[in-house]
């Protein structure tokens, strides 16, 4: 049995998967999938999982080198924000870099995969860059 929070064998075989540079999408209930593009569905029910949740537990095995948002996240201010700004206040999350709507929607073209989640408010969507431990 694993020591690490995550659990889902889909997502950590997608973890243990990526090289440097690979992109990881976690993204709320409404974000659109592209074609040809890995959808890891954990979505319940409305707001089960929580994004934040969801981002916390890959970020304890995921090692991230930058990260990805829509400007739409920062003008909403969606709760899961405070708790996205900890995790960048503290390092977690590398470099940012904010994008418009679809420049994100384009970019997600590219992801590994995308990782669905039950949050509902809008615009809870992040791409992680992969980075290296060495």
């Amino acid at each position: 049995m694993k020591k690490t929070p995550l659990l889902n064998i889909a997502l950590s075989r997608l973890i243990a998967s990526l090289g440097h540079g690979d992109m990881v999408v976690i993204g709320d209930a409404g974000l659109p999938v592209p074609p040809g593009v890995e959808l890891i569905d954990l979505a319940l029910t409305h707001g089960i999982p929580d994004f934040a949740s969801t981002l916390k537990v890959v970020l304890s095995e995921m090692q991230v080198e930058s990260h990805v948002l829509a400007q739409e996240f920062f003008d909403k201010k969606p709760s899961p924000l405070v708790t996205l700004d900890e995790l960048n206040g503290g390092g977690a999350l590398g470099r940012r870099e904010v994008l418009t709507r679809e420049q994100f929607k384009v970019l997600s073209r590219q992801a590994r995969a995308i990782v669905r989640t039950g949050e509902c408010q809008p615009y809870c969507n992040i791409v992680l860059v992969a980075g290296v431990t060495f």
